[in-house]
């Protein structure tokens, strides 16, 4: 499995506002504007806590990371069994996975966060991506 990365993002910020942050990285209150930016997330997310935590629960989702390799889509395969992905970070599927073999096992795919997997995988999954 790959290594966890970040995800870009566009932000549009008024220009009132992004003079604010820059002031407070020029006071070095923040190292840069990624910085502030990343930490206000985060305490909006911590704040947001107990609502993520209970719709996570209520929605039934991962929440981390979930990853599926071709080992674990032939074996459902094999038994006859299909995944929904629902997680609430990274799913990823295994780079050796076949377009034929992720369309016969997963029933669908629904990520909020990020979905890694190749270009062939989801073309084949297509509609079942929510």
């Amino acid at each position: 499995m790959e290594p966890e990365r970040t995800e870009k993002i566009t932000v549009n910020i008024g220009p009132v506002d992004l003079g604010r942050i820059d002031l407070l990285v020029q006071e070095g209150f923040f190292t840069t504007r990624t910085d502030f930016i990343r930490t206000a997330v985060r305490n909006q997310l911590a704040a947001s806590a107990s609502a993520i935590d209970s719709t996570v629960a209520r929605r039934t989702l991962v929440l981390g990371s979930q990853h599926f390799s071709r080992r674990d889509l032939e074996a459902m395969r094999d038994a006859g069994e299909r995944v929904h992905i629902r997680v609430l970070g990274l799913a990823t599927v295994a780079d050796d996975v076949p377009p034929d073999l992720a369309a016969a096992t997963i029933a669908s795919v629904e990520v909020l966060g990020a979905f890694r997997a190749s270009r062939a995988v989801k073309a084949a999954l297509g509609p079942r991506i929510v």
